[in-house]
């Protein structure tokens, strides 16, 4: 077995805990934690996923994050995912939640953000280059097709 998960509801309540990868295969619910990473000035930090991941391999996003491990709560997931991508710790803030319909499966998005005031070092395994971009750069890199569909709709409902 891969990465376990908790299979989610509707109305993200616990069902059991499955493989991420049964869950996608089989469009199952599951929870996702993200962080949009803001610098001191208000710039976004924004990065090229690794050409070699499993999904949305060599694309643009604004958010760092992943599925939330078995027991683990949104900000727990963000918390951990924030420092083994980007290899920093800062506290995390929950943003909001929706049912995130996704391009290859449906789950639950919990969006946070953190403000980074100290150098990020990136896992090469999952980030390939990074910036940070103002507000009207973010909204023009999310207009081109190499960025990640899922985040185009956090970024809306981010910014709303």
């Amino acid at each position: 077995m891969g990465e376990l998960v908790e299979r989610v509801d509707e109305q993200d309540r616990v069902l059991g805990v499955v493989d991420r990868g049964e869950a996608i295969k089989h469009h199952w619910l599951h929870r996702v934690a993200t962080i949009v990473c803001r610098d001191a000035e208000g710039r976004f930090l924004v990065h090229r996923r690794a050409a070699d991941m499993s999904r949305f391999p060599g694309q643009y996003n604004f958010m760092v994050g992943g599925a939330a491990e078995v027991g683990e709560s949104y900000e727990e997931a963000a918390a951990r995912e924030l420092t083994e991508e980007l290899g920093v710790r800062a506290p995390v803030r929950f943003a909001l939640k929706f049912l995130c319909r996704g391009a290859i499966s449906p789950y639950w998005l919990g969006i946070h953000e953190a403000v980074v005031d100290e150098v990020i070092t990136p896992d090469p395994a999952e980030i390939a280059w990074h910036a940070w971009v103002t507000e009207d750069e973010l909204r023009e890199m999310a207009r081109r097709p190499t960025f990640v569909a899922d985040s185009v709709e956090a970024l809306a409902r981010y910014l709303s």
